[in-house]
C-alpha cells in the first residue's frame, strides 16, 4: 500500500513540476486590458485542460501501479515507470496539421498565453497565418490602408529611436528611470539572446493587433454624424485619428481643426459610426468622380462638401432627384439624359438652401461659394449595408 502511495504522488507531482513555466513575454502583459470574457474563456480553458490532464495521469498511474503490486517485483515495477514516463504525450508531439488546427480555433488572448509556453510555441503563435484572421474579424471593417501606412510609419520611427538608444549607450533621464521598471519599453538587447527570444517583432501582424486592442496606436478612419451627432454634421462623415478603449470597447476620436477652430474631442464614439476611409486620399483633396454619367433618379450618393476652402471635406449622403419640368413618371423621365444633376438631402426642410443643389454631369469640379460651401467629388453607393447604415443614421427630426 505504501509503495502504491508512493508511486502515485511521485507521478503527480512529477507532472506538475514539468508544467512549470517560465515567465510571460512583456507583450502578453498587455492581454490584460483585454475584455474581461476573453480572461474567463482562457481561465477556463487552461483550468479545465489541467484538471482533466492531471486526474487523467492519476488513473492511469493507479491502474499500473495496482497491476504493479499484483504481478511484478520492485525491480519489474520501477522499469515500468520508467516506461511510463517515456512514452508520456507533449502537445507538440502531435502532428503539425492537428496542431495547427487547435491552434487556429484559440481567440487573440489564448493565442497569447500559448505563446508564453515555450519558444516552440512562441514561433508558431506569433505567426501571421494566425493573426491575420483576428485582425480581418475585429478591425478590418474600420483598418484601410491609410491606417496600415501609419503603422508603417510608426514601426520605421520607433526603429530609428531604437538605434539612436543603442548608439547613445547609456539611458539619461526618463529614459533611465524606465529602463530600470521595464528594459524592453526603450532598448533591445542585441547579446541576450533570452530577451531577443521574448520580444515581438514589430512588423507582425501580432504586434500591430495588440497595438490597436491596448488602444497604444491612434490610426486614421472615419466617423458618421461627428461630435455626438452635433446638427450642423447630421448624415455626414468626417476623418479622425482614433484610439480604442478596451475598457469601455469605444472609441476617443480626434478631430483635426477646422479654420480656426482647435481640435475637437469625442469620447465613447461606438463601432456602429466609424468605417474605413472609401479612398486612401487626404480629406483636404478633390475625388475625381466616375460615375457621372450612370447617375440616374432615386441613385444613393455620397459628396464631398466643405464650409470653406480652409476646411477639409467630409462625405454627406444623399440621393439623385428630377430636373424641375419631370414629373418623376419613369415612363417618361429623361433627367438621365440632361447634362444637369440634382442632388437631394432630404434630412433637410422643404425650402431649406440645404435641400437641393445642382452640378454639371460632363463639367463637375468643385461647384459652390462661400455662402453656401463647396460641392465636390461624388460617389455613387451600391452597397446595401453602406445604404442601410445612413438610413440607420437618419435624424429623428428633419433639419431647418
Amino acid at each position: 500500500m505504501l509503495l502504491y502511495l508512493f508511486i502515485s504522488c511521485f507521478s503527480i507531482i512529477f507532472f506538475i513540476k514539468s508544467l512549470t513555466l517560465k515567465p510571460l513575454p512583456p507583450w502578453a502583459t498587455e492581454m490584460r486590458l483585454l475584455s474581461p470574457w476573453f480572461r474567463k474563456d482562457v481561465s477556463f480553458f487552461l483550468s479545465s485542460r489541467l484538471i482533466k490532464n492531471i486526474l487523467g495521469l492519476a488513473y492511469f498511474t493507479t491502474v499500473v501501479s495496482k497491476m504493479c503490486l499484483k504481478k511484478m517485483s520492485f525491480t519489474s515495477k520501477v522499469d515500468n515507470f520508467e516506461e511510463v514516463e517515456e512514452s508520456a504525450m507533449s502537445i507538440l508531439d502531435l502532428p503539425d496539421l492537428v496542431l495547427e488546427c487547435i491552434l487556429e480555433r484559440l481567440p487573440p488572448a489564448a493565442l497569447c498565453s500559448m505563446a508564453g509556453v515555450c519558444s516552440s510555441l512562441r514561433s508558431r503563435c506569433i505567426s501571421d497565418h494566425f493573426w491575420e484572421k483576428h485582425m480581418k474579424k475585429k478591425w478590418g471593417r474600420i483598418i484601410g490602408p491609410a491606417a496600415y501606412r501609419e503603422w508603417q510609419w510608426h514601426i520605421a520611427l520607433r526603429t530609428r529611436k531604437d538605434s539612436s538608444h543603442l548608439k547613445q549607450g547609456k539611458p539619461k533621464g526618463l529614459m533611465r528611470v524606465l529602463s530600470i521598471v521595464r528594459p524592453s519599453w526603450w532598448i533591445k538587447s542585441k547579446v541576450d539572446d533570452s530577451s531577443n527570444q521574448c520580444s515581438l517583432p514589430d512588423d507582425s501582424i501580432m504586434s500591430w493587433f495588440l497595438a490597436l486592442e491596448t488602444g497604444r496606436f491612434w490610426f486614421p478612419a472615419q466617423v458618421y454624424n461627428r461630435e455626438n451627432g452635433h446638427v450642423g454634421f447630421m448624415l455626414s462623415c468626417y476623418d479622425a485619428e482614433l484610439s480604442y478603449d478596451p475598457r469601455t470597447d469605444t472609441f476617443e476620436a480626434r478631430y483635426p481643426p477646422h479654420g480656426r477652430r482647435a481640435v475637437a474631442i469625442e469620447n465613447y464614439v461606438p463601432w456602429e459610426r466609424l468605417r474605413a476611409p472609401p479612398f486612401d486620399t487626404s480629406p483636404h483633396d478633390l475625388h475625381i468622380s466616375d460615375c457621372l454619367n450612370e447617375l440616374r433618379p432615386g441613385d444613393n450618393i455620397e459628396i464631398q462638401w466643405r464650409r470653406n476652402k480652409e476646411f477639409p471635406y467630409g462625405w454627406w449622403y444623399g440621393v439623385v432627384g428630377h430636373l424641375e419640368p419631370c414629373d418623376g413618371n419613369d415612363n417618361y423621365c429623361r433627367c438621365h439624359n440632361s447634362d444637369t444633376v440634382v442632388l437631394e438631402f432630404n434630412q433637410y426642410t422643404a425650402g431649406s438652401r440645404w435641400r437641393r443643389a445642382t452640378i454639371n454631369r460632363k463639367e463637375h469640379r468643385e461647384e459652390g461659394n462661400e455662402a453656401d460651401g463647396f460641392y465636390g467629388g461624388i460617389r455613387k453607393l451600391c452597397n446595401v449595408e453602406e445604404i442601410s447604415t445612413w438610413k440607420r443614421l437618419w435624424p429623428s427630426e428633419i433639419l431647418e
